[in-house]
């Protein structure tokens, strides 16, 4: 604390940005999650083989789209460095480039997951009605995905910007039109699954355009060129290519853990996908902290402030662990209680308790690590990110294999899926990112 004092940047400095940021930044993030959310109620009303297809398609595309997260981290990072450096104009320029890039990439996408929907979705098992219906909400669907990876990549710029109000007021803005358009699409027009596909592009697609529109304004009044330039989206594509195969790593990870899981029988597979979706909503708190670290990293580095880097650095970290652990006591204190919403079986339930107990008890670990993540994101540490997300894969496949192998079915073989998903794997980042953050060589300073 004394060193964040010393620089002249009290606790209370740091500690108002950071929640200027990650506040609105998290509003974002939970927004977004409503989409599936109003899909699933809309649908299931449709009956059981709409809804499994919907649960089929929509786990494709949110696969697509999450691979493709580097659109916002890679912008972000080049943007705040380029704001630190007092290049406003540069930083529009950057914005400007990963919206083209991100457009282009979802064009590509959008055509290809249109053709191969079939493909795809009997890659996954399916077949019969639900087959059907899943690649009915797929084809409808895919047209909207240039619209949602110009919102990651628009999104990212206005991260770079410090600016995490305007993703909020879209996104909430959004998530109320998908409702509306469901709705009438599904019931009103009679389109049934295909006009719930049909509404999620659609508002993908404005959400895209509003975006951008806004992110064009700002490279208009900067004085930035706003057509694309091939060197400026290759530069994009090369920023970004580390941070794909990181995630590309992350994606593996939970892959993996879902097909142990499958092993371990129905009740554990069951009780995994309870911790999974709390693990998942805890997580979206610890990634608007990561967010707020990306932005506001990537800025101290451009401005070549070495000495608020660290500041940030220790800041956001204590933010993490602290938010970790008041979050760990929430997931496993009350898991009694709110289990019960999800399950009416007492073996699912108790298998998701006693699992939900050990990942609380990783919780702040976890805070650790998002906060690190989003701090080597900010300082465009993206070829060491990805060798990081290799070498920690590589150490969690031999635990959940492992685990795969010689755990018992049920509540105890789920126990030790957590212990080896929220704890070896957690804990290799942990260390690898923790290595990383105490040297020197992650704080390139400039633009």
């Amino acid at each position: 604390m004394a060193e964040i004092s010393s620089v002249g940047h009290p606790p209370s400095s740091v500690d108002r940005q950071i929640l200027a940021l990650a506040v609105p930044a998290l509003g974002a993030l939970v927004a977004e999650p409503l989409f599936v959310l109003v899909d699933s109620a809309v649908v299931g009303h449709l009956g059981t083989a709409p809804l499994a297809g919907l649960a089929l398609a929509s786990t494709l595309l949110v696969t697509v789209v999450g691979l493709c997260v580097f659109l916002a981290y890679a912008t972000t990072a080049a943007v705040s460095r380029r704001l630190g450096a007092g290049d406003r104009s540069g930083a529009m320029q950057v914005g400007m480039d990963g919206m083209w890039l991100a457009l282009g990439v979802g064009v590509v996408l959008g055509a290809a997951t249109w053709a191969a929907a079939p493909w795809l979705v009997s890659a996954l098992g399916a077949h019969g009605e639900v087959a059907h219906q899943a690649v009915t909400y797929l084809r409808w669907s895919a047209p909207g995905l240039p619209g949602m990876l110009l919102v990651l990549a628009s999104t990212g710029a206005l991260r770079g910007l410090q600016d995490t109000r305007t993703p909020l007021g879209v996104a909430t803005a959004g998530a109320a039109v998908n409702a509306v358009l469901n709705v009438v699409l599904v019931y009103g027009a009679h389109l049934g699954i295909a006009g719930s596909g049909l509404g999620t592009a659609l508002t993908q697609l404005a959400m895209g355009a509003v975006l951008a529109a806004v992110v064009v304004r700002g490279a208009r009044n900067a004085g930035a060129r706003i057509s694309p330039h091939a060197a400026g989206l290759w530069a994009n594509a090369r920023a970004g290519a580390p941070l794909f195969v990181r995630t590309l790593s992350l994606r593996a990870a939970i892959l993996i853990t879902v097909w142990v899981a499958t092993g371990l029988g129905a009740v554990a597979l069951a009780g995994h996908q309870i911790v999974n979706a709390v693990w998942g909503l805890a997580a979206f708190a610890l990634d608007a902290l990561a967010i707020a670290a990306q932005a506001l990293v990537g800025h101290a580095l451009g401005a070549a402030d070495v000495a608020r880097t660290r500041a940030v650095l220790r800041r956001t970290l204590q933010w993490g662990v602290g938010a970790g652990a008041v979050l760990g006591v929430v997931v496993g204190g009350a898991s009694w209680g709110y289990v019960r919403l999800f399950t009416p079986d007492p073996a699912v339930r108790h298998a998701a308790v006693v699992a939900l107990v050990v990942a609380a008890v990783t919780m702040p670990m976890a805070g650790w690590v998002f906060v690190l993540d989003g701090v080597l994101i900010g300082a465009g540490d993206g070829r060491f990110l990805a060798w990081a997300g290799v070498v920690t894969l590589v150490v969690y496949v031999p635990f959940a294999l492992a685990v795969r192998a010689w755990a018992p079915p049920g509540a105890v073989g789920l126990v030790w899926l957590w212990a080896a998903f929220a704890g070896v794997f957690m804990l290799a980042r942990a260390v690898t990112t923790g290595w990383r953050a105490r040297g020197s060589a992650w704080m390139v300073t400039g633009a």
